[in-house]
Order: C-alpha cells, then structure tokens, then sequence
C-alpha cells in the first residue's frame, strides 16, 4: 500500500504540475468539486510507440570498424530474394588485399625456400654422419690390423733379425778360431787373422743392435703405436657422435624455420581470406523477400539517420524487412508506473493511420535497465523499452506506424474512486477536502485520471478539485 501510495503522489503532483486536471469536465465535476462515484474502474497505463514487425529479417553491416554507405535502396521497396540492397565503401580493404596478396606470395616463396632447405639438410646429415662412421670403421680396422697383423709382424721380424745376427756372430766365431790356429802355425798373415777379428767383433755388435731394437719396439713403438689406433678409435667414435648431435641441431632449426613459415603462410592466407570475405560483405543482399524498412539507431544526441554517405559502424543495423507473423508495439515506460507493468498484462493498441480500429495484445517484454540514449536528451529521464505483442489481425499495419499503447493494470468491478486531481497530501498523509475540511483518506490504485479510495469517503460525496486557500505548499510530502 505503502508503495501504491508513493505511486499515486507522484503521479498527483506531475498531473497537478501538468495541468491534466482542470475541472472542466462538466459530466463528473463542478466548479466547487467531484462527486465521489462507485462502480467499475478501469486501471491503465498510456503510453505511445511504434509498430513493428515481430519476425523481421534484418540487415546489419558485418564490415569491421566504420565505413561509409555508398549505396541503399529506398525504403519502401519491394525486394526479392537475393536483391541488392546496400553497399558499403570497401576501397581501403581492397588496398590492403593487395597489399596481402603480396605478403601471401612472399609466405610461399619462404616455405618452399624452407621446405628445401630442410631436405637438404637431411641429405647433408645422412653424408656427414655416413662419413663420420666410415671413418670409425677404418680406425678400429687399423687397430685391428696393427694389433692382428703390424705388429707381430714388426716382431718376427726383430726376432729373425736376431736370429740372423746370432747364426752370422757363430760363423764369424769360427772362422776367427781357425784363423788363429792357422796364424799360429805361420799360414795367415797378421792382416788376414786381424780382419777375421773384426768380422767378429762387427757380428757381435750387429747381435747386441738388434736385441737392443726388439728391445724398444716392444717397450716404446708397440705401446705407442697401440695407444695411437685406439685414440684414433676413440676420436672417431666421439665425431660420430657430434656429428649426429649436430645433425639432429640443423634439423630442428630446419624443422623450426621449416614450421614458422608454414604457420606464417597460414596467418597470411587467413588474412587474405579474411579481406576477401569482408570485401564481399560490403555489398548486402535481400535475405528474404518483402518491403524494405529503414532501421531507425538511437545515438547519443539524436536518432541516427541510415542514408547514403552516412557512417555505420560494425554490425549496426541498416534495414529490415517485415516478415508475415505478427506485429509488436514498441513502447518506453516512465520508471514511475514501472512497477505497475508486468509480462503478461493485456493491451490496447490504436495505431494513429487507422483510429477507428482498436488491437488487443499484451506485454511481452519489459527492460531491467533504462534506454541509455534517453539519458542525453534528458540526464534525468529513465525511460524503460518495452515490447507489447499484438495478438490481433494486422494485415494492414505496416513497420514504423505511430501508435497508442494503452497497458491494463487492473480492472475493478466494484470499486469506489473520486478524480486524481482531489488528492492531496498533508504531513505525510493522503486527504481530500470536502465543504473545506480535509479528510483523512486511504488510496489504492489510479490511472491518469481517477484514484481508488479505499477508505474516508462515501460515493456522492462532493470532493474539492483543488485545495482552500490556505492549504500551504510547504506542508506536501513529496516524499
């Protein structure tokens, strides 16, 4: 009730500030006052809108950004399927097509540039690494051979070279004992046993080089002749190693490089695609067929008008077209009746092209935040969209009719009710005057015009249209 009553005051004091009342009404009022009445009250909100269609087919730029309209089709027209009906300025995006086509062919050139790089260096690594295998493959041959063949080799070799010198040390041995058995008995001269002696001597040298030579290649040349195949071995077994290491590295940059371009000729040609696709939505097709409607954008100023030349932005909506299956009235409710409006509600609409013709509906929708482009013709105005569906034949209501939408709250049987305008309030409190006294009274629900009283009066009481004189101002409670 508490609610209803602030409600009521609110509307008390915009219609006395409006003037809505006046007495003039020579039917239910005088010029002292109104007569307090019984009987059915009919509860509504008044509100103007707009007709529109329910199904409409709408038409929206898809292009990115903002772009001019270069052509469109003056509404009213009747289309067909697939008929042009807009285009928008798409010179920028073919200028950049352009532009993208060459960053696309360059995106090629580098993949099949990397694509081969990376070929051959796989036919690089295979060489490198077959390379580097043989050569593991001759260093443990030569270990082999040395160790199977060289060097007992070498070895024999010392040794028949020792035997030799110890057969030829006898024989030198020998012929020295005869010479000197011969020398003795005066058949040699000292020259010739003398001669004899250094054969000998030189045979015995001989025998002691060749012990000492089968001496140092044992102690020295084997070891180190050892020591050097089986590095060679080792360093072989070690190359093979990095080489396969840095094949595996020069593949994976390839692979990398190879990768990157791939992904870069597909960010090009997703681009180029992506160009292509806006280019072709610059110009817009009829999705349906029927009457070309223009749609009407709110800006932050004013209504926004669609025509050509005029700037739009990304998916704003340029057009529609109606499409049979019903009619909607579009209305904005003042936040002060908000509450008494509810989805459900039933409607009247009278559409101003036909007066005579009274539709029924009822609300379909109501917004929880205010229209935000009412704000700036008004920062204190909130105004709530609100869609009233109609539920009546309206063959010949057409898309962007000016209409009244009139919402029924309520619709009182019994009710007793005075005018609006003979409510008052003093100290918080709701009264009327009647002869000049003001009477404490309980109020219920009201329309534009007439007020439920709940409790105070009595139909046939006379209530005053306006307050005594000495009724201040100061004592209301806008509250």
């Amino acid at each position: 009730m508490a609610v209803t009553f602030v409600v009521v005051v609110a509307l008390l004091l915009l219609g006395n500030s409006l003037g809505w009342f006046s007495g003039s009404n020579k039917n239910e009022s005088t010029a002292y006052g109104a007569e307090v009445k019984r009987g059915p009250l009919l509860i509504s909100v008044l509100q103007r809108g707009t007709m529109s269609s329910k199904n409409s087919v709408k038409v929206k730029s898809e292009l990115e950004g903002e772009s001019q309209v270069l052509y469109l089709i003056p509404e009213g027209t009747d289309v067909k399927k697939g008929d042009l009906v807009a285009e928008l300025d798409a010179s920028k995006l073919i200028d950049r097509k352009v532009e993208q086509v060459i960053s696309s062919e360059a995106a090629v050139a580098s993949l099949v540039n990397a694509e081969q790089e990376f070929s051959i260096q796989q036919s690089q690594n295979k060489s490198d690494i077959a390379k580097a295998e043989q050569q593991l493959l001759f260093a443990k041959i030569d270990l082999e051979k040395y160790i199977e063949g060289d060097w007992p080799q070498q070895l024999q070799k010392a040794d028949e070279a020792i035997e030799l010198a110890k057969e030829e040390l006898t024989q030198a041995k020998d012929k020295l004992e005869w010479s000197e058995k011969l020398s003795e008995k005066g058949f040699l001269t000292r020259t010739e046993l003398e001669a004899d002696q250094l054969q000998h001597n030189r045979r015995t040298i001989l025998l002691q080089q060749e012990l000492r030579a089968k001496k140092m290649l044992q102690d020295y040349d084997y070891p180190k002749e050892l020591a050097t195949y089986q590095s060679a071995v080792v360093e072989s077994e070690s190359e093979l190693a990095r080489v396969k290491l840095q094949a595996n590295a020069f593949i994976v940059n390839k692979e990398s490089a190879r990768v990157a371009a791939q992904s870069k000729l597909k960010l090009e040609t997703e681009k180029l695609l992506k160009l292509e696709n806006q280019i072709s939505k610059s110009k817009l097709y009829a999705p349906d067929a029927g009457i070309i409607v223009y749609a009407r954008a709110q800006g932050r100023r004013s209504e926004e008008i669609i025509e050509e030349g005029a700037m739009v932005r990304e998916r704003q909506e340029l057009l529609f077209i109606p499409k049979r299956g019903g009619m909607i009235a579009e209305i904005s409710l003042h936040e002060s009746v908000l509450k008494k409006v509810e989805e459900g509600q039933q409607c009247r609409i009278v559409v101003d092209a036909l007066p005579d013709v009274t539709l029924h509906g009822k609300v379909d929708f109501v917004a929880l935040l205010p229209d935000k482009g009412s704000w700036w013709s008004n920062p204190n105005l909130r105004l709530f969209p609100t869609r009233v569906v109609v539920e009546s034949d309206a063959q010949d209501i057409a898309s962007g009719m000016s209409c009244s939408v009139e919402i029924i709250i309520a619709e009182l049987e019994d009710a007793v009710y005075m005018p609006l305008q003979s409510a008052f309030v003093d100290d918080g409190k709701a009264v009327c005057f009647i002869n000049g006294v003001a009477v404490e009274i309980e109020l219920g629900l009201s329309n534009e015009k007439w007020v439920q009283v709940l409790s105070g009066v009595k139909p046939g009481d006379i209530v005053a249209l306006s307050p005594p004189s000495d009724f201040l101002q100061s004592s209301y409670n806008q509250e």
